[in-house]
């Protein structure tokens, strides 16, 4: 599906594109002097490039004007990508945030984390206690939104994600390890996850056996299928899933406010 571009976001593909291939953090601040909620964003790319531009960018416009902070997380790919290193650079990133919270003005209660495709991937595996939060002794989010991510590395994988992120060669505990459907436990976070069923990139049946594992797990998650999407559609103007960020924003706005509940009592 050809996406659509508007002159900031053709620049910004521009500025994607020949980006260093390091880890950055890029804040998308409401300057108004007030803490606001803060949503970590994880675009999509194929461990190949992070892809700003579709699924970074316009996220954090329109979570700005929702009224949240957003900060885009650029992780290493390409020859760089090699597992853990994308991890650790999310891992990098919350802890950076968590660490600055005070300068940017950032609540960072009940944080959400939003990743597509691949960057579905690295948010959903972060996620996780043995190669997510827990494991870098980090807070856990309080919603995670994924937008038709990579789950598995196994045969329904997406074949350049799993090449980048592992190897031409990896082994069955390295493919166990990192495939998210497996690492799911009754800890995972309260969970946003949408896709199309006429994704040709990333299979839809990732996003079906991500679904089955929350619900197998007893985990808070609301889906949404949507009939002749595809892949990298972004915030989705003009197609049938337009409006599904708004709806992910309100899930999110639901766990913060469960979570201040149980904090008074």
């Amino acid at each position: 599906m050809k996406r659509k571009h508007t002159f900031l976001s053709a620049i910004q593909e521009i500025r994607d594109t020949y980006r260093p291939n390091r880890y950055q953090l890029m804040p998308y601040l409401i300057r108004d002097g007030a803490y606001h909620p803060t949503a970590i964003i994880c675009p999509g790319g194929g461990y190949r490039r992070v892809c700003s531009f579709v699924e970074g960018y316009p996220y954090a416009k329109k979570l700005n004007q929702l009224g949240y902070h957003a900060i885009v997380v650029y992780y290493r790919v390409k020859e760089a990508a090699r597992f853990p290193a994308p991890q650790d650079d999310l891992a990098r990133a919350v802890r950076e945030i968590f660490e600055n919270a005070d300068r940017w003005k950032l609540d960072t209660r009940c944080y959400s984390l939003w990743g597509s495709s691949a960057g579905g991937h690295l948010a959903a595996s972060f996620g996780t206690d043995a190669v997510g939060y827990a494991k870098y002794s980090l807070p856990r989010p309080g919603a995670m939104i994924l937008t038709y991510p990579v789950v598995t590395m196994g045969d329904l994988t997406h074949a350049g994600s799993r090449n980048f992120l592992l190897g031409p060669a990896p082994s069955p505990e390295q493919i166990r390890l990192t495939s998210v459907e497996h690492q799911i436990t009754p800890n995972y976070p309260p969970t946003f996850l949408w896709w199309g069923d006429a994704d040709d990139t990333v299979d839809p049946a990732n996003s079906r056996m991500m679904l089955a594992e929350l619900e197998k797990n007893g985990i808070l998650c609301t889906h949404r299928e949507y009939s002749g999407v595809g892949h990298g559609v972004g915030v989705g103007k003009g197609l049938i899933c337009e409006g599904w960020l708004e709806d992910a924003a309100a899930f999110w706005e639901e766990q913060r406010t469960d979570a201040a509940k149980k904090a008074a009592y």
